[in-house]
């Protein structure tokens, strides 16, 4: 719950009241609530914009979930598909950006230019009815066929009990299926 709200925000709002309270109040010669307005307020404020400022925001859900699907999630969701997708959709703060050192661990971002942006995820059912989470990047400047390559490195990545396939959804976007292998494995 606390991860869907922006720090920042909540910081530079509560900031500046008390910090604004205590300026009216020091102009109207009320000491103690100037003191505790301008004491709390200031820094809540200074806070708040900090945040702001290291804010990286929660990644868009392409598709609303069915039933179904929440039910196969509850299912066969591993923990790194649980951990990975809380940790993209919650405000997140001092990153550069989602997955940014998954990205460069996995040798996909050169530089931070380069560096693919996760620009959403869905969750669906496989063709073999395994449950999957899916990450789209915008990948403008690394090739698909250089995803293709990493293939096998991410399924190692993400694994245990995950397959990790890649597909090219238009000239620059990548969608990154993380599919759990239980269901898989029986077909």
């Amino acid at each position: 719950m606390l991860g869907k709200i922006s720090l920042g925000s909540v910081g530079l709002v509560i900031g500046g009241v008390l910090a604004t309270v205590g300026m009216i109040a020091y102009t109207t010669g009320n000491s103690t609530l100037s003191l505790a307005g301008l004491f709390y307020g200031v820094p809540i404020l200074l806070g708040g914009a900090a945040l702001k400022s290291s804010e990286v925001k929660p990644v868009a859900i392409i598709q609303p979930l069915s039933d179904a699907i929440i039910k196969l999630r509850n299912e066969q969701e591993t923990s790194t598909q649980n951990k990975l997708r809380l940790d993209v959709t919650r405000y997140r703060y001092g990153i550069e950006a989602h997955l940014d050192e998954v990205l460069e661990k996995l040798g996909m971002s050169p530089t931070d230019e380069e560096r693919p942006v996760l620009s959403g995820l869905y969750e669906e059912m496989s063709e073999h009815g395994a449950y999957r989470l899916v990450l789209r990047f915008d990948s403008p400047l690394i090739p698909f066929e250089t995803w293709e390559q990493k293939q096998d490195k991410l399924t190692r990545f993400f694994g245990p009990d995950i397959i990790a396939e890649v597909d090219q959804l238009e000239a620059k976007a990548i969608a990154l299926k993380l599919t759990t292998i239980p269901l898989v494995k029986d077909v």
